[in-house]
Protein backbone atom coordinates (compact mmCIF):
# COMPACT_ATOMS: atom_id res chain seq x y z
CA UNK A 1 0.00 0.00 0.00
CA UNK A 2 2.93 2.09 0.38
CA UNK A 3 1.85 3.69 -3.53
CA UNK A 4 -0.58 6.30 -1.62
CA UNK A 5 2.23 7.24 0.48
CA UNK A 6 4.77 7.86 -2.36
CA UNK A 7 2.56 9.66 -4.69
CA UNK A 8 1.38 12.25 -1.30
CA UNK A 9 4.74 12.80 -0.56
CA UNK A 10 5.40 14.26 -4.37
CA UNK A 11 2.33 16.22 -4.29
CA UNK A 12 3.66 17.51 -0.58
CA UNK A 13 7.02 17.96 -2.39
CA UNK A 14 5.67 20.46 -5.25
CA UNK A 15 4.24 22.55 -2.83
CA UNK A 16 7.87 23.38 -1.30
CA UNK A 17 9.80 24.96 -4.48
CA UNK A 18 12.59 25.74 -1.50
CA UNK A 19 13.50 21.62 -1.88
CA UNK A 20 15.01 19.87 -4.28
CA UNK A 21 12.10 18.36 -6.49
CA UNK A 22 11.71 15.22 -7.62
CA UNK A 23 12.94 13.68 -11.35
CA UNK A 24 10.30 11.21 -11.62
CA UNK A 25 7.72 9.16 -9.97
CA UNK A 26 7.88 5.52 -9.85
CA UNK A 27 4.77 3.71 -8.63
CA UNK A 28 4.55 -0.18 -9.17
CA UNK A 29 1.16 -1.40 -8.64
CA UNK A 30 0.03 0.62 -6.31
CA UNK A 31 -3.57 2.13 -4.56
CA UNK A 32 -4.31 5.50 -5.03
CA UNK A 33 -8.06 5.95 -3.58
CA UNK A 34 -9.74 4.37 -0.85
CA UNK A 35 -12.76 6.21 -2.09
CA UNK A 36 -14.24 3.87 -5.24
CA UNK A 37 -14.49 -0.02 -4.56
CA UNK A 38 -16.61 -0.64 -7.34
CA UNK A 39 -14.28 -0.39 -10.28
CA UNK A 40 -14.05 -3.32 -12.00
CA UNK A 41 -10.63 -4.80 -11.29
CA UNK A 42 -12.52 -5.09 -7.77
CA UNK A 43 -15.18 -7.08 -9.07
CA UNK A 44 -12.85 -9.14 -11.19
CA UNK A 45 -10.03 -9.96 -9.19
CA UNK A 46 -11.78 -10.30 -5.64
CA UNK A 47 -10.27 -13.81 -4.89
CA UNK A 48 -6.74 -13.61 -6.82
CA UNK A 49 -3.76 -14.18 -4.67
CA UNK A 50 -1.48 -12.24 -3.13
CA UNK A 51 -4.63 -9.91 -2.18
CA UNK A 52 -7.92 -11.11 -1.74
CA UNK A 53 -10.44 -8.45 -1.37
CA UNK A 54 -10.71 -9.85 2.53
CA UNK A 55 -7.51 -9.17 2.79
CA UNK A 56 -7.35 -6.05 1.56
CA UNK A 57 -10.58 -4.46 3.36
CA UNK A 58 -8.44 -6.09 6.79
CA UNK A 59 -5.31 -4.38 5.48
CA UNK A 60 -6.99 -0.79 4.69
CA UNK A 61 -9.01 -0.86 8.23
CA UNK A 62 -5.70 -1.53 9.82
CA UNK A 63 -3.89 1.33 7.91
CA UNK A 64 -6.88 3.81 8.18
CA UNK A 65 -7.62 3.28 11.93
CA UNK A 66 -11.40 2.29 10.48
CA UNK A 67 -13.25 -0.39 12.38
CA UNK A 68 -13.90 -3.50 10.21
CA UNK A 69 -17.52 -3.23 10.72
CA UNK A 70 -17.88 -0.04 8.50
CA UNK A 71 -16.19 -2.34 5.63
CA UNK A 72 -19.79 -2.89 3.72
CA UNK A 73 -20.23 0.21 3.73
CA UNK A 74 -16.78 1.16 2.15
CA UNK A 75 -17.12 -1.65 -0.44
CA UNK A 76 -20.47 -0.82 -1.52
CA UNK A 77 -19.85 3.01 -1.93
CA UNK A 78 -22.21 4.07 1.23
CA UNK A 79 -20.14 6.08 2.51
CA UNK A 80 -19.79 8.64 -0.29
CA UNK A 81 -22.18 11.57 0.08
CA UNK A 82 -23.31 12.25 -3.36
CA UNK A 83 -22.12 15.84 -3.80
CA UNK A 84 -18.93 14.54 -3.15
CA UNK A 85 -19.37 11.85 -5.45
CA UNK A 86 -20.50 14.55 -8.25
CA UNK A 87 -17.05 15.96 -7.37
CA UNK A 88 -14.94 13.05 -7.96
CA UNK A 89 -16.82 11.01 -9.98
CA UNK A 90 -14.91 12.52 -13.15
CA UNK A 91 -12.15 11.37 -12.00
CA UNK A 92 -12.94 7.88 -10.20
CA UNK A 93 -15.37 6.74 -12.20
CA UNK A 94 -15.50 2.96 -14.22
CA UNK A 95 -15.96 5.27 -17.19
CA UNK A 96 -12.27 6.57 -17.09
CA UNK A 97 -11.31 2.60 -17.39
CA UNK A 98 -10.65 1.62 -20.98
CA UNK A 99 -13.31 -1.15 -22.06
CA UNK A 100 -10.49 -3.59 -23.01
CA UNK A 101 -10.29 -4.00 -18.86
CA UNK A 102 -13.97 -5.06 -18.11
CA UNK A 103 -15.40 -8.29 -18.76
CA UNK A 104 -18.56 -9.77 -19.68
CA UNK A 105 -19.63 -10.18 -15.55
CA UNK A 106 -18.39 -6.26 -14.72
CA UNK A 107 -21.60 -4.21 -12.79
CA UNK A 108 -21.44 -0.32 -13.81
CA UNK A 109 -21.26 1.34 -10.31
CA UNK A 110 -24.09 1.88 -8.50
CA UNK A 111 -23.32 3.32 -5.09
CA UNK A 112 -25.43 1.60 -2.04
CA UNK A 113 -27.55 4.16 0.09
CA UNK A 114 -25.62 7.17 1.67
CA UNK A 115 -24.76 6.33 4.97
CA UNK A 116 -23.62 9.50 6.96
CA UNK A 117 -22.54 7.47 10.18
CA UNK A 118 -20.87 5.69 8.06
CA UNK A 119 -19.24 8.39 6.62
CA UNK A 120 -18.94 10.29 9.86
CA UNK A 121 -16.24 7.47 10.56
CA UNK A 122 -14.48 7.20 7.21
CA UNK A 123 -13.92 10.57 5.97
CA UNK A 124 -10.97 10.94 6.06
CA UNK A 125 -10.44 8.83 3.19
CA UNK A 126 -11.72 12.13 1.51
CA UNK A 127 -7.90 13.58 2.66
CA UNK A 128 -5.50 14.18 -0.51
CA UNK A 129 -3.13 12.61 1.59
CA UNK A 130 -4.58 9.21 1.68
CA UNK A 131 -6.62 9.06 -1.82
CA UNK A 132 -3.77 11.66 -3.63
CA UNK A 133 -5.75 10.79 -7.06
CA UNK A 134 -8.43 13.46 -6.04
CA UNK A 135 -6.12 16.24 -5.87
CA UNK A 136 -6.80 19.27 -7.66
CA UNK A 137 -5.89 19.78 -10.95
CA UNK A 138 -3.28 22.53 -10.52
CA UNK A 139 -0.90 20.41 -7.86
CA UNK A 140 -1.51 17.36 -10.28
CA UNK A 141 -0.22 19.58 -12.91
CA UNK A 142 2.95 20.21 -10.91
CA UNK A 143 4.14 16.40 -10.25
CA UNK A 144 7.21 15.51 -12.05
CA UNK A 145 6.98 12.16 -15.39
CA UNK A 146 5.67 8.83 -13.93
CA UNK A 147 6.62 5.45 -14.67
CA UNK A 148 3.30 3.16 -13.60
CA UNK A 149 3.40 -0.74 -13.24
CA UNK A 150 -0.07 -2.08 -12.87
CA UNK A 151 -0.86 -6.11 -13.09
CA UNK A 152 -3.73 -7.72 -14.88
CA UNK A 153 -5.07 -9.94 -12.13
CA UNK A 154 -4.81 -7.09 -9.50
CA UNK A 155 -7.64 -5.98 -7.17
CA UNK A 156 -6.36 -2.57 -6.84
CA UNK A 157 -5.56 -2.53 -10.95
CA UNK A 158 -7.23 0.49 -12.08
CA UNK A 159 -6.25 2.68 -9.30
CA UNK A 160 -3.55 2.80 -11.68
CA UNK A 161 -5.20 3.16 -15.23
CA UNK A 162 -7.07 6.12 -13.00
CA UNK A 163 -3.98 7.84 -12.32
CA UNK A 164 -2.47 7.35 -15.72
CA UNK A 165 -5.50 9.50 -17.04
CA UNK A 166 -5.06 12.17 -14.58
CA UNK A 167 -1.81 12.75 -15.16
CA UNK A 168 -1.82 12.81 -19.07
CA UNK A 169 -5.24 14.70 -18.58
CA UNK A 170 -2.81 17.24 -17.04
CA UNK A 171 -0.60 17.08 -19.79
CA UNK A 172 2.14 14.65 -17.47
CA UNK A 173 4.42 12.48 -19.44
CA UNK A 174 3.59 8.86 -18.29
CA UNK A 175 5.69 5.46 -19.22
CA UNK A 176 3.27 3.05 -18.47
CA UNK A 177 3.60 -0.78 -18.51
CA UNK A 178 0.88 -2.78 -18.41
CA UNK A 179 1.75 -6.65 -17.15
CA UNK A 180 -0.99 -8.87 -18.57
CA UNK A 181 0.15 -12.30 -16.29
CA UNK A 182 1.04 -10.23 -13.20
CA UNK A 183 -0.62 -10.11 -9.81
CA UNK A 184 0.13 -8.08 -7.00
CA UNK A 185 2.46 -8.93 -4.72
CA UNK A 186 4.87 -10.68 -7.11
CA UNK A 187 7.68 -7.81 -7.75
CA UNK A 188 9.06 -8.81 -4.20
CA UNK A 189 9.34 -12.84 -5.36
CA UNK A 190 11.58 -12.05 -8.06
CA UNK A 191 14.64 -13.19 -6.29
CA UNK A 192 13.04 -16.73 -4.58
CA UNK A 193 13.66 -19.14 -6.98
CA UNK A 194 11.07 -21.66 -5.89
CA UNK A 195 8.07 -18.78 -6.28
CA UNK A 196 9.68 -16.72 -9.07
CA UNK A 197 7.01 -15.94 -11.40
CA UNK A 198 7.75 -14.57 -15.25
CA UNK A 199 5.90 -11.29 -14.41
CA UNK A 200 8.18 -10.45 -11.40
CA UNK A 201 11.51 -9.75 -13.39
CA UNK A 202 9.07 -8.49 -16.17
CA UNK A 203 8.22 -5.92 -13.57
CA UNK A 204 12.22 -5.59 -12.04
CA UNK A 205 13.66 -5.04 -15.87
CA UNK A 206 10.98 -2.60 -16.67
CA UNK A 207 11.83 0.02 -13.60
CA UNK A 208 15.65 -0.75 -13.94
CA UNK A 209 15.60 0.25 -17.77
CA UNK A 210 13.05 3.07 -16.82
CA UNK A 211 15.39 4.18 -13.99
CA UNK A 212 18.39 4.42 -16.15
CA UNK A 213 16.66 6.29 -18.68
CA UNK A 214 16.43 9.28 -16.85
Amino acid sequence: FGGWAAASIAQSLVSIPSLPQIRAQVLITPILQFVNFLLPSQQQNKNIPFLTRDLMTLLVGKYLAIDLSWSDSMLTGSVIPPDKWMKYRKWLSSDNIPRRFWSQDTQPEFLGHFNEAAYLETKHIFHTEISPIIADDETIAQLPEACLVSCEYDIIRDDTLLYKKRLEDQGIPVNWHHVTDGLHGCLIMFDIKFLNFPCSMKMVNTVVSYIKSI
